[in-house]
């Protein structure tokens, strides 16, 4: 490790020697990316990520006074890499840079997919409101370029956080416009199921009972093979028992169906704010009597 470290810190020196030294122009900037390039590599293998890290900009910056806008985006992306295990917020620096010049230079894809790397970091970091506006911008990015399942992928994130923070009208939206693309799709047309029956429980959080019974026929009027299925008689059951404000049918349903099919924690987070509210509405209603 410490050859390592002692080997980078040379090439970093001759680098930093080069950029002082006189040259002509190109050449001292393209020799001394060379010597950053192996300076970072030097680092990476002694495990010294934020050296590592530093020196990628050094090296993006190299590139930039060249002209080559790619490779300083593909440079920022090392340098977050290295980031990543030290420090997530220079992480995130460094991919909105790169992100930045893949969008100058016409690379969509790839911004999209740092965009979505960024969410997930911020997502790490339990920062949900940054997290939903990365999400959002690389499913804006996937969708230009018509990379449906990533574009889905992050949209479903978006729903997902939007619901955690009550925003539950911007969740329906959501699973709903994923479902109603998914039918015209084979290979997608399977999960229709399960993002409406996303959307059915985000109506459920709202408590008005007309709106999800609409919900539902909406949905039947969509995809006419959803109201055969658990699914939809689970959202069908649990709406009668709001309306009846009867809490134990309420568990009752939702236990029959997690025997068959497991909920997931963000399903079983919703159902529970829904019993909750219930059980609150049934404590209001023995005060007042």
């Amino acid at each position: 490790m410490g050859d390592q470290v002692a080997r980078a810190d040379e090439f970093e020196k001759k680098a930093e020697k080069k950029l002082s030294g006189w040259g002509i122009f190109g050449s001292k900037f393209e020799d001394a990316a060379d010597l950053f390039d192996k300076a970072a590599n030097s680092y990476k293998l002694a495990k010294s990520w934020d050296k590592a890290g530093a020196t990628y900009v050094k090296l993006a910056n190299c590139h930039l006074k060249l002209d080559s806008k790619h490779e300083a985006a593909q440079a920022y992306v090392d340098a977050a890499h290295c980031y990543k295990k030290t420090s997530t917020s220079e992480a995130i620096s460094c991919l909105v840079q790169a992100v930045e010049m893949f969008c100058d230079i016409g690379r969509i894809s790839m911004a999209a997919r740092y965009d979505k790397e960024i969410a997930e970091l911020y997502e790490s970091e339990a920062n949900i409101e940054k997290s939903i506006e990365f999400y959002e911008k690389a499913a804006d990015f996937f969708q230009g370029e018509e990379v449906t399942t990533s574009a889905n992928q992050c949209k479903q994130k978006v729903a997902q956080f939007a619901a955690q923070l009550e925003q539950y009208p911007k969740a329906i939206e959501i699973y709903e416009e994923i479902a109603r693309h998914s039918l015209s799709n084979n290979l997608l047309k399977y999960g229709v199921k399960g993002h409406l029956l996303n959307a059915g429980i985000c109506h459920l959080c709202k408590g008005d009972v007309v709106a999800i019974t609409n919900a539902l026929e909406k949905y039947q009027d969509l995809d006419p093979t959803f109201s055969g299925t658990r699914e939809y008689r689970l959202l069908a059951d649990l709406a009668s028992a709001i309306d009846e404000e009867d809490i134990t049918k309420f568990t009752d349903v939702v236990k029959e169906f997690d025997s068959m099919t497991q909920l997931d924690s963000w399903k079983t987070t919703l159902l529970l704010r829904v019993n909750e509210k219930l059980k609150a509405k049934e404590l209001e209603e023995d005060d007042l009597t």
